[in-house]
C-alpha cells in the first residue's frame, strides 16, 4: 500500500450514525477522481456529538481502512466536519486604518481586518473556527468583494464567524489521534456538501443548502458567492424513526423499516405498511405513517424558516433550497420543502467527479465528496498540487475567495 502523497485528496465525515471516508486524486488534465471511499456504522454520537470516544475511534478506523483498501493509499491526514448543535454562526464587523504613505490596501491589510473581526467576546468553553468576510467597505464605499490594490484611510469588514464549544473540538482531536488521521482542516458539514452540489450560479444568487443527516440538520446560506450564515439544527432522520416507535408502538427496528420502506412526504399508495423484521411481519396502518412522517418533517422546516428570518432571506432566495444528506432520500421531500418555505426545492447532484462516482452518488455521501474536495481546494498549489482544470475551478466556487479563511488546528 502506498503513502498518501500530496497528490491524494481525503474527506472524513464524522456522522451521527455513519463515518465515511472518501478519497480522491487529480487525473491528467485536472480532473478530481473518487478513488476509494469507506463508511462504517457509528454508535458512539448522539446528535452531532461525540458521547462514547471508543466507539467513534473504532469507526473511524474501519472506515479509513476500507478506504484504504479500496485505493491502495494509506491515510494519515484528511479534512474533516464538525457537527452538532454545539456550532454556532455569528456576524462581526472589523475596522482598521491604512498606514502605509501612499494609503494602498494590501493583502495583510485585508487579513489584518479580518483578524480584528474575530476580536469579539466568547465564552471561556467556545473557540472560532472558521471566519468568513462577506464584503468590505473603504472610506465608506460598501459591497467591495477584494480591496488589495484599492486606495483609502478607513478599512472595514462584515464576516460572519463560526464557533465551537471547546470540549466538542478536543473529544475529535483524541477521536482522530488514536485513529491516527490528522485533521488537515476542519469546517462545518453543510459547507462541505455545497462544495460538492453547488455551481457558481446558485452560490451567486443566494441558495440555502440543507443537509440532513441522521442526527442533525446543517444549514448553510450562501449568496454573492459568500456564506452569509451557517446553522446545525439537532433534528435529523433518526427523529422520524423514533416518531414512528412511539406513535406505531412498535420497535425501534421495526419503524426504522417502516420507515425506509414506507415513509413518504407525497401521496402513498397502499392504505397498509407491511414490514418484516427478524422472521416477524408487522403491519400498520399507511395514513398514521404518513401523518407522523410529515409532522416530524414540517417542525424541521419551521427551525429553517427561523434561521432564514433571522438573516431576512425567508423567502427571498432566488437558488432556492438544495437539499442532501441521508434522509435526502425521504420520496416528496422537495416538493414538501418548497411548499412550507415558498422557496424552489431540489435535491443535490454531484458536480464535475469522475471516478468512482457509482460508489458515492448516494446522498448520504455528498458531505465526505465535499470535504475531499476542500482537502484539495485548501492545500497550497507550492505542495505538490497541480491545479484543478478550468470546469472543475468554476464549479467549486469558493476556492480562493471564501475557504483560505478556514482555521487550521
Amino acid at each position: 500500500m502506498r503513502e498518501s502523497s500530496p497528490s491524494h485528496f481525503i474527506g472524513l465525515d464524522i456522522g451521527t450514525s455513519t463515518v465515511r471516508c472518501v478519497i480522491g486524486m487529480l487525473e491528467d488534465g485536472g480532473k478530481l477522481a473518487v478513488i476509494g471511499q469507506g463508511s462504517s456504522p457509528n454508535i458512539g454520537m448522539r446528535k452531532g456529538a461525540i458521547v462514547h470516544i471508543d466507539d467513534v475511534i473504532e469507526s473511524v478506523a474501519q472506515a479509513v481502512t476500507e478506504a484504504e483498501r479500496l485505493s491502495g493509499v494509506q491515510v494519515h491526514r484528511a479534512t474533516v466536519n464538525i457537527n452538532g448543535s454545539h456550532v454556532n454562526g455569528m456576524n462581526s464587523k472589523g475596522v482598521i486604518a491604512i498606514s502605509a504613505a501612499n494609503r494602498e490596501i494590501t493583502h495583510d491589510d485585508r487579513l489584518r481586518v479580518e483578524e480584528a473581526a474575530t476580536i469579539v467576546k466568547l465564552p471561556p468553553n467556545r473557540e472560532i473556527i472558521q471566519v468568513f468576510a462577506k464584503n468590505y467597505r473603504l472610506d465608506g464605499q460598501d459591497n467591495i468583494k477584494d480591496p488589495v490594490g484599492m486606495r483609502g484611510v478607513r478599512l472595514e469588514v462584515d464576516t460572519h464567524i463560526v464557533t465551537a464549544a471547546t470540549p466538542n473540538m478536543r473529544s475529535l482531536d483524541i477521536v482522530l489521534d488514536k485513529a491516527h488521521v490528522q485533521a488537515a482542516h476542519h469546517t462545518v458539514s453543510s459547507l462541505a456538501a455545497a462544495e460538492a452540489v453547488l455551481n457558481r450560479q446558485q452560490k451567486e444568487a443566494g441558495t440555502v443548502l440543507l443537509d440532513i443527516g441522521a442526527g442533525t440538520t446543517n444549514l448553510a446560506v450562501i449568496e454573492d458567492g459568500e456564506v452569509q450564515h451557517v446553522a446545525v439544527i439537532p433534528i435529523g432522520g433518526i427523529h422520524i424513526t423514533n416518531d414512528l416507535a412511539i406513535g406505531l408502538k412498535t420497535e425501534l427496528d421495526v419503524a426504522e423499516a417502516v420507515k425506509v420502506q414506507f415513509a413518504t412526504l407525497g401521496k402513498h399508495k397502499k392504505s397498509v405498511a407491511k414490514v418484516t423484521v427478524n422472521e416477524v411481519e408487522h403491519h400498520f396502518d399507511n395514513e398514521e405513517v404518513h401523518m407522523i412522517t410529515e409532522a416530524r418533517v414540517e417542525e424541521l422546516l419551521e427551525y429553517v424558516e427561523k434561521e432564514l428570518k433571522k438573516i431576512q432571506r425567508s423567502q427571498k432566495l432566488p437558488g432556492g433550497v438544495v437539499i442532501t444528506g441521508g434522509t435526502a432520500k425521504l420520496p416528496g421531500l422537495a416538493e414538501f420543502t418548497k411548499e412550507k418555505l415558498q422557496l424552489p426545492a431540489r435535491l443535490g447532484t454531484l458536480q464535475s467527479i469522475s471516478g468512482l462516482v457509482e460508489r458515492v452518488e448516494d446522498p448520504s455521501y455528498y458531505t465526505a465528496v465535499g470535504l475531499m474536495i476542500l482537502d484539495m481546494l485548501l492545500m497550497p498549489l507550492g505542495d505538490g498540487r497541480q491545479a484543478p482544470d478550468n470546469s472543475s475551478a468554476a464549479v467549486m466556487g469558493f476556492l480562493d475567495g471564501i475557504m483560505r479563511r478556514i482555521k487550521k488546528h
